[in-house]
């Protein structure tokens, strides 16, 4: 059997490899081996994550798809969420979130008669798609609370935005002056392509005032 883990967190300033030992000290416990590990920094709302589309493209049939939580593989709308378990069933991979223990039989299928399997398959894909919608829900409660919070800190004149890291930027407007792509500084600086964006932005204005 062959177990890819996933792991994901949605900004760069998050470590998205803060679940490895879980997930490493899980897949010890059931008597498997993680084989290969695949990370991004990336909002689990968008479907389009360039190592969760990686990892679909090496999976072979009976593939296992490990994570943390389901929130972890989807925040995803109902639609989106729909096109990626197609994928994800398509492609015959298992998955396993250490938060959906109905998912766990997958690790020890031949222990399993062929109807107790089908029951355990089918259990497992309602409670799947029933924690995506959980996962996808809270994430548009937060989006909603904080939109809410900050338009009351701008009514109350309290709200100042993020604080620009000035010495990043700095950093970035080197960089970019040297001629380095936007996929090398955001390599060297680890930082989001929106900084980037915002530093280019401010450059180019500069040069045309």
């Amino acid at each position: 059997m062959f177990v890819r883990s996933y792991l994901r967190a949605s900004t760069d300033d998050q470590d998205a490899t803060r679940a490895r030992n879980a997930l490493e000290s899980f897949a010890a416990d059931h008597g498997v081996v993680i084989a290969s590990e695949y990370v991004e920094n990336v909002s689990g709302a968008k479907l389009e994550r360039p190592e969760l589309m990686r990892l679909l493209k090496d999976a072979k049939q009976g593939d296992v798809l490990l994570v943390e939580q389901v929130d972890r593989l989807s925040r995803l709308t109902e639609g989106d969420w729909l096109k990626l378990r197609a994928m994800i069933e398509d492609k015959g991979v298992l998955v396993v979130a250490l938060d959906l223990p109905t998912s766990h039989g997958a690790l020890k299928p031949q222990a399993l008669d062929d109807f107790t399997a089908r029951m355990f398959k089918a259990i497992n894909a309602m409670m799947l798609d029933m924690l995506a919608a959980v996962a996808r829900k809270d994430y548009e409660d937060r989006r909603r609370r904080a939109a809410e919070g900050i338009a009351k800190a701008k009514a109350d004149g309290k709200y100042k935005g993020r604080p620009v890291d000035l010495k990043q930027h700095e950093t970035i407007r080197k960089l970019l002056g040297a001629g380095l792509s936007w996929n090398a500084v955001q390599d060297a600086v680890k930082c989001g392509r929106g900084t980037i964006a915002t530093v280019a932005k401010q450059i180019k204005d500069e040069q045309a005032a």
